[in-house]
């Protein structure tokens, strides 16, 4: 039988029946504070909502032809792939087997600062693993991080033979999927004031270790900088400044190599072409929140665009989990959470970061800080200018993978999460 509907993140969800897996809370130091924060194993149904997605699918009207041949996906999303990703969103793609699936993790809720923050947890069975907080951004949510989690809670070891592995926590930001949505005033600070709350009291971790891209780089930043004696080690495949500009390269005199060049280059394009969304997303999130609001097809257009042009061109090949399937699996949780407008509005509640103001500042922290760029990546920094953000132990490039390194380039990512074992503690 379905248990009673429990109202959460401005929306009704169905709660499922648990699986012994999914219905223990963590163990030992966790349900001691369990009461305090009403700690709670979860599971959803949002099926309710997929008649509406498909009609609206269905009747919204899109042109033949392109109104301006040759511009193809230069001026955003392409009106062929568009109508590709809509063409498997009815016909091929399958909601419920997709939720099935993410049930099958260990998902839980819990409230803290009034706020319902939903989260996964996966412990490792060894006792000395390291816990890791990864932390997504816009347009990714904590389903970016699925194909990590086996590799990261398995006993491995690192390149100097030190065994390593992690206890597993990915939240969702307040606003997105089953975290509830937060007040106006809120902003990435408070967020990351929350998520160490839950390391910290919710889950009983004396300190852990930290990785966030996107908004999560932010806050991720924040952990690292300002709760430095419970983050002790951070990793980073974006910084929350601006790219380092090619003025600056000539004032510090830098030489970046062929693949440095590459993702420096990339990362201007980005810097000039592409942040369009950014600042509509920080002043006008009403326009687009409530322009999209019930239009299943545009938030497909709106965040599809960008987990296109923000991937490797490879994307869906070689060792990138990021297909079509994926973007749709996205969206479709987007709009059956009711959580587009409360996303994008993540942006709009923090005008005033270093990273708008150009700022750099340096962590106060000694903690290790290891960093990795992938070809595609949408900022970079070289290295020197990495040791004046914290304490950098570890600097590496990849030739494949983009924004989305978590299903762009999982054996990368994994073996670099896996160094932190070499410096944690030291």
């Amino acid at each position: 039988m379905v248990s009673p509907l429990l109202s959460l993140a401005g929306f009704a969800v169905g709660l499922l029946p648990f699986t012994a897996a999914a219905a223990a809370l963590p163990s030992g130091r966790q349900q001691a504070r369990s009461g305090a924060f009403d700690l709670q194993p979860f599971q959803f149904n949002v099926s309710d909502r997929l008649p509406r997605l498909y009609e609206l699918l269905r009747e919204t009207k899109l042109p033949d032809n392109p109104q301006y041949p040759g511009v193809g996906a230069t001026k955003g999303i392409d009106l062929d792939v568009l109508k590709s990703l809509r063409e498997q969103w009815l016909t091929e793609f399958n909601w419920e087997q997709e939720q099935e699936y993410l049930n099958s993790f260990n998902h839980y809720t819990a409230t803290i600062e009034s706020q319902v923050i939903h989260f996964l947890h996966h412990e490792s069975k060894d006792p000395n693993a390291i816990p890791i907080l990864l932390t997504h951004g816009w347009p990714g949510s904590f389903m970016e991080f699925l194909p990590v989690i086996e590799s990261l809670t398995k006993q491995a070891t690192t390149e100097a033979g030190q065994n390593v592995s992690f206890h597993v926590v990915i939240p969702s930001l307040p606003g997105f999927a089953f975290s509830s949505s937060p007040p106006g005033n809120w902003s990435l600070d408070d967020t990351a004031r929350a998520f160490n709350t839950l390391m910290t009291e919710v889950l009983g971790y004396k300190e852990y270790a930290v990785h966030g891209t996107s908004n999560g780089a932010i806050l991720s930043f924040t952990l690292y900088d300002e709760y430095n004696t419970t983050a002790r080690a951070a990793h980073f495949p974006l910084m929350p400044f601006y790219s380092t500009t090619p003025d600056e390269l000539v004032l510090r005199d830098i030489t970046l190599s062929p693949l440095e060049q590459h993702i420096h280059e990339r990362s201007m394009e980005w810097t000039d072409r592409g942040t369009g969304y950014f600042l509509m997303h920080i002043y006008r999130p009403n326009t687009i929140g409530l322009g999209l609001y019930d239009h299943p097809l545009g938030q497909l257009a709106w965040a599809g665009e960008k987990w296109i042009n923000w991937a490797d061109p490879n994307a869906g090949s070689g060792v990138s989990l990021l297909n079509h399937n994926e973007i749709l699996r996205s969206v479709t949780l987007t709009y059956l959470t009711n959580t587009f407008m409360s996303s994008i509005y993540t942006y709009a509640q923090d005008t005033d970061l270093p990273y708008i103001k150009g700022i750099i500042n340096r962590a106060h922290t000694d903690a290790p800080m290891l960093v990795t760029f992938f070809r595609y990546s949408i900022g970079f920094w070289p290295e020197s200018v990495l040791r004046l953000m914290g304490n950098l132990v570890q600097y590496r490039l990849y030739e494949t993978g983009g924004f989305f390194a978590g299903l762009e380039n999982v054996p990368a990512l994994v073996a670099d999460l896996r160094e932190i074992r070499t410096y944690w503690g030291a």
